[in-house]
């Protein structure tokens, strides 16, 4: 029996991913076109970028969609990505020129990418075939199956810990420096780490230290000054970001520009907003309006009754992939659907956090609203991972259905269950 997974489409999923990609497209045009008419450029050519990967996005999820698991749990072709993912990163740092105090993007003719964006899937993709592998182990030893007692990997012997390769691709995208993802990351990881299976104390303990440590390192940042911080190597390009969190209204034309601004659009849109197209912010005053800061764009344009409709939608999205993760039988898929909903749940947190002051501004991009074509393939590379997965637990389901109806009709054997495995991930 051969199901086609065109019929196991999650169509709860894919809507919502289409009508926020399409409003992305929309909103990248109003962000956009002032500013490039007034410098004498087209006025949809930055949306027309966005179009183009927005197209490579939708091929990306046909293709995903379309492969087998096992390609996904091959050691070798992660392997391979992750090296790959590695060297990029490392080429992005050393020997690409900086931007806005910081590297990251490499640059090949018209084509240009961010290494770091996407770590982000890859990260998820390499814990979930770690941690899934280990699941009965788990099942015994709790997190001493995947710590070994040891917090940190100090032998030599240790190089081949997931968290060796966890630390080395974290520590490259906080080298560039880039602090706003490489804190998704880390935080996706916590999400990853918490759904293996380990003990939910160990997660309350994990979250209550990174909390603490925070706070601790924002009160000697507030203590010993943010000048004088500045002169940390690497950490320069960052302490503008948390002079503005402290007091942004203290230096609005240099470091608390953009945080103040921020406050003065949403302060603009009221509860029903000036209207698509009609934000006075974005005309020059508020910097990266189109990327780090659309969402205060949304908040003057639409209003806060819009803005928020948008994030019911996200949230809507979020949850309906967190689902899939939990329904899933699969150790692995669950994982992958659990970290990719992680992921977009961190990656809205840390954005909204930081346009509303609540955390140091990281420059994190909005999902599927700002500009940004290596952000728009990413989370489209998630979800087609998740329609992958949840059309193969649906079929799966289905299987086990029909060979439970047909030995209880028939008193024949019909397959053992590896056999019906063998079939599943493999047709």
């Amino acid at each position: 029996m051969k199901i086609d997974k065109r019929h196991l489409l999650n169509y709860s999923i894919l809507l919502p991913y289409l009508i926020l990609s399409v409003f992305g497209l929309i909103i990248v045009y109003s962000t956009t076109s002032a500013n490039l008419i007034q410098n004498g450029l087209n006025p949809f050519r930055s949306v027309i970028n966005q179009g183009i990967f927005w197209i490579i996005s939708l091929l990306a999820i046909l293709f995903i969609y379309r492969l087998k698991l096992n390609f996904l749990k091959n050691s070798g072709v992660l392997t391979i990505v992750m090296l790959i993912e590695a060297i990029l990163l490392i080429i992005a740092r050393f020997w690409t020129q900086e931007v806005n105090g910081a590297h990251g993007w490499i640059v090949l003719g018209p084509i240009s990418f961010q290494p770091a964006e996407y770590l982000k899937i890859i990260m998820v993709w390499f814990l979930a075939f770690t941690f899934a592998r280990r699941q009965q182990a788990i099942e015994v030893y709790d997190y001493q199956a995947l710590t070994k007692r040891k917090w940190l990997p100090k032998q030599l012997s240790d190089l081949k810990d997931w968290r060796f390769y966890s630390l080395v691709l974290i520590f490259l995208v906080a080298a560039q420096p880039d602090l706003g993802n490489a804190t998704i990351i880390v935080l996706t990881a916590i999400v990853m780490y918490s759904v293996s299976g380990v003990g939910y104390r160990w997660f309350s303990a994990l979250l209550t230290g990174i909390v603490a440590l925070s706070a601790v390192f924002l009160g000697i940042i507030n203590m010993v000054g943010v000048k004088t911080m500045s002169k940390v190597p690497v950490f320069g390009y960052v302490a503008k970001r948390f002079s503005a969190f402290f007091n942004p209204f203290q230096d609005v034309t240099d470091s608390g520009h953009q945080l103040a601004n921020s406050y003065y659009a949403m302060s603009n849109g009221g509860w029903l907003g000036r209207g698509l197209g009609n934000s006075i912010e974005k005309r020059g005053y508020l910097p990266e309006a189109q990327t780090d800061f659309v969402f205060s764009i949304v908040i003057e344009e639409l209003g806060l009754i819009g803005a928020s409709l948008i994030l019911a939608l996200i949230f809507f999205l979020i949850l309906r992939i967190l689902l899939v993760g939990i329904k899933a039988k699969n150790p692995f898929n669950s994982m992958i659907a659990l970290g990719v909903g992680g992921m977009m749940l961190m990656q809205v947190f840390v954005n909204i956090g930081g346009i509303s002051g609540l955390i140091p501004s990281t420059g994190v991009t909005f999902p599927f609203l700002s500009q940004g074509g290596n952000s728009l393939l990413v989370l489209s590379v998630a979800i087609g991972f998740v329609l992958n997965i949840d059309a193969n637990e649906k079929r799966e389901e289905i299987y086990w259905e029909v060979a439970e109806a047909e030995r209880s009709t028939d008193d024949v054997f019909v397959a053992s269950q590896e056999e019906i495995y063998e079939e599943y991930y493999n047709e």
